[in-house]
């Protein structure tokens, strides 16, 4: 690996200032850094993809441990500070554009892990485009503590829902530590947290079915204090006995309600809906 580069001076007063309308909240405390790092596991030898490195704090540590980083960054002064700062490294790449513009698995070209203080206004669409195929061996995010709770959530608790559902029938989810606004500059209005996001070795539904899969489980949370009998009537058009048929099949009661049925049991319905017709 080539030697370290030293940084240049991180004055406030030489930096762009934050963009509010990108969301832009920098991370500084060194304790979040370094939990994020070790969320990551062992780098050496390996692709580190990091989203929105703004000012570069986590970046810096990425470089020192990974065979390679590609910074993906949207801000044009940021993304070129960052050019500059690593022009002399050609294992370091920067790219300028919007994460949900770049497919990340072909960007790695090879196995990769991602990490990312993810923007709070596009943190859902963010999660869901890295669940794109070929996947991070591991992802460890900042977001919204909200989020992380929902993304975290257990069947019949108060934050579990059409996030947690979505998530977990394709990855497992683990909550590494809650970040308070103080360990941001500016701090924003909210609590945050990092977790740790690792895909399933094998997937609660099978690739056919994603999507129909994602869409069951949003309508079904669209009326989450109804019935499963009743959101199968609604969203499918079935008849009750058609409904009925469907839930015992899979073990579901048709009284249960969306929040206490797991992942494994949405996907039952899901692949008995479609063998069914």
């Amino acid at each position: 690996m080539p030697p370290r580069v030293p940084s240049r001076p991180s004055g406030r007063s030489t930096l762009p200032p934050p963009r509010k309308r990108l969301g832009q909240h920098f991370l500084h405390d060194t304790r979040a850094l370094d939990a994020i790092v070790e969320a990551l596991g062992p780098l050496e030898g390996r692709t580190v993809v990091e989203i929105g490195p703004g000012r570069g704090a986590l970046t810096e540590r990425l470089v020192d441990r990974a065979a390679r980083v590609i910074a993906i960054e949207l801000d044009s002064q940021l993304a070129e500070r960052l050019r500059q700062q690593y022009a002399a490294r050609d294992d370091v790449q920067i790219v300028e554009s919007d994460v949900l513009d770049v497919a990340l698995g072909e960007l790695a070209n090879g196995p990769y892990v991602l990490a990312g203080n993810v923007p709070y206004y596009i943190t859902t669409p963010i999660l869901f485009h890295a669940l794109a195929a070929p996947r991070p061996d591991v992802a460890v995010y900042l977001v919204q503590r909200e989020v992380a709770d929902r993304m975290a959530a257990s069947p019949g608790s108060k934050t579990y829902g059409a996030l947690s559902v979505n998530l977990q029938a394709f990855v497992d989810v683990r909550f590494v530590r809650a970040v308070g606004p103080g360990s941001f500059h500016p701090p924003p209005a909210v609590d945050s947290a990092i977790v740790r996001v690792v895909p399933r070795e094998t997937p609660i539904i099978e690739p056919a079915l994603e999507d129909t899969f994602r869409q069951f489980v949003i309508g079904a949370f669209g009326l989450r204090r109804k019935q499963m009998l009743r959101v199968l009537r609604t969203l499918r058009g079935v008849t009750p006995e058609q409904g009925e048929a469907v839930l015992r099949a899979v073990g579901v009661a048709p009284d249960a309600r969306p929040e206490v049925l797991t992942p494994t049991q949405f996907a039952a319905i899901v692949r008995q809906l479609a063998s069914a017709g």
